[in-house]
């Protein structure tokens, strides 16, 4: 049902065309506020669910806030015990200064769901954009991602604990993994498809060993990134987001499907060669957005950087065991 719907939207629309229209069929579906409780107005659904959901968006190229409405702003309203209504919602976290950069969908949101640190804790704000000071802008896929800055101290909201903070990075952490594996997941299938039906020098493009081994690496990247993301997925689910080896598990999903994104996305462009490039063919769709969700809510350098010191601390003796365990 979810992948009927998005594809039945781009068959008639361009990926960030219509997008009101498309919220609304969702909403009347009950895929708007999947994983709400259905106290507050929600479908009651889990994470494996919402995957399920995100990975059909992702993979016929759709752009909306799913993630960041349901999974992140109305999963904050609801820790903070604040009331939700039907506004669509982007989740930001704001600095020492009351400012926050990249925000998905800032500005095309109703109301914004700001978290900030304070003290030992942290605090919770529902507000309306148009109370904010919001500046446009787009990241390479062409998805919004605005700067926003609040006044901290004409803010109040309710308190939460610092676990809370931690939990929010970590869950928008996992959402562009599982993104970026959809994207890589349709890329693999394209750069299949193409290289079967194309046909160079008398012969499809198949035959080639070359080019066989081109996707070849593309399937053997793709499926590592998905299943580290997957392990770090079904870990935070088994602990309820509180496992003490889910930072490194989150990590290490980032790493991987960061890097396989250059290598996939490289070795799809060179099996499809010059018409790959064009805007007529759908590469594109799934290229940028895989490039530039790699980088959102901690770049693979930074993640890389996570896993070096996580290594370094374990030193030789305790590398295996951090490799391989969990919280029981």
């Amino acid at each position: 049902m979810m992948s009927a719907v998005f594809a039945a939207h781009r068959e008639q629309h361009a990926p960030d065309e219509a997008i009101a229209e498309l919220w609304g069929r969702l909403g009347e579906l009950g895929l708007v506020r999947l994983t709400g409780s259905e106290e507050s107005g929600g479908s009651g659904a889990g994470w494996p669910e919402a995957v399920e959901l995100l990975r059909a968006a992702a993979w016929h190229g759709v752009k909306i806030p799913l993630a960041e409405h349901d999974l992140l702003a109305c999963w904050l309203l609801e820790t903070a015990g604040l009331e939700i209504d039907d506004a669509r919602r982007t989740a930001a976290v704001l600095d020492a200064d009351g400012v926050a950069r990249g925000v998905p969908w800032a500005a095309d949101s109703e109301r914004v769901v700001l978290l900030w640190r304070d003290g030992s804790g942290g605090r919770v704000a529902d507000v309306d954009t148009t109370s904010l000071a919001v500046t446009a802008g787009h990241n390479n896929a062409g998805e919004p991602r605005d700067d926003i800055r609040a006044s901290l101290a004409a803010l109040s909201g309710n308190p939460v604990p610092a676990t809370v903070v931690e939990q929010f990075m970590q869950r928008a952490a996992m959402v562009r993994a599982v993104q970026v594996c959809a994207a890589l997941d349709r890329i693999l299938e394209l750069s299949v498809a193409h290289a079967r039906e194309r046909i160079q020098f008398g012969r499809p493009l198949a035959k080639f060993q070359a080019v066989q081994n081109l996707v070849a690496d593309i399937a053997a990247e793709s499926a590592l990134a998905r299943a580290a993301t997957d392990g770090a997925l079904a870990e935070a689910l088994r602990s309820g987001w509180s496992s003490s080896h889910l930072y490194f598990l989150v990590a290490v999903a980032r790493s991987c499907a960061g890097h396989a994104a250059s290598v996939v996305v490289r070795n799809a462009h060179q099996v499809h060669g010059a018409i790959g490039t064009t805007l007529e063919h759908r590469l594109h769709e799934f290229t940028m957005p895989a490039l530039s969700w790699r980088s959102e809510y901690g770049s693979v350098a930074h993640w890389d950087q996570m896993l070096t010191e996580y290594a370094t601390a374990a030193g030789t003796e305790g590398l295996w065991a951090l490799a391989t365990a969990t919280d029981n």
